[in-house]
């Protein structure tokens, strides 16, 4: 697909939105989750936590690490799905910004406090397993929207380029507002 300049600019724009968006969602599935589960959770930008400090059952932990990889999979697959249907580039962002925003996480967020790293260590398997398993169906996902688009590879760089700006204003404005400076 040959994406014009102005076609890039509203899609540039659409990538902040998306990455709140994506951010408040991934965070909606471990509170969901929790709560769901009998505790009382806090939800904020970048972080859920249950209220008291500690889960009510041990095992809440995994299931609750594991709501927000699995939130941010479902939302990639709901917009991979539009993307079949009505093959909007507008849906792109959505799909490709869940699976920038995993890769990120783990590559400059500490890899040993993310979700997939606390799954992994709760089931016992190998450090690295679940990340690997999530950013392959992310990636996967992509790739899929990417051929029903005709996305080329010079034209993901730009999306690359704009998620991670994205990305760095929600940290910035997560860690502005909340008093927790990187």
């Amino acid at each position: 697909m040959n994406i014009d300049k102005k076609l890039m600019i509203k899609l540039f724009l659409l990538f902040i939105p998306v990455a709140f968006a994506s951010y408040l969602f991934h965070e909606f599935g471990h509170w969901i989750i929790g709560e769901i589960l009998g505790n009382k959770m806090v939800y904020s930008l970048n972080y859920v936590w249950p209220k008291t400090g500690h889960y009510i059952d041990a095992n809440n932990d995994l299931y609750t690490s594991i709501g927000g990889p699995a939130f941010t999979i479902l939302l990639s697959t709901f917009f991979l799905l539009i993307i079949e249907k009505y093959k909007t580039i507008y849906a792109y962002p959505f799909v490709f910004f869940q699976m920038f925003m995993r890769f990120f996480s783990l590559v400059f967020g500490g890899f040993s406090k993310q979700d997939e790293a606390r799954i992994s260590a709760i089931l016992v398997i190998g450090t690295f397993t679940v990340a690997i398993i999530v950013f392959i169906i992310l990636f996967l996902i992509v790739l899929r929207a990417s051929y029903k688009l005709k996305i080329n590879l010079k034209n993901n760089c730009y999306f690359i380029v704009m998620s991670t700006f994205s990305d760095l204003i929600v940290i910035g404005s997560y860690s502005m507002f909340s008093g927790n400076y990187l």
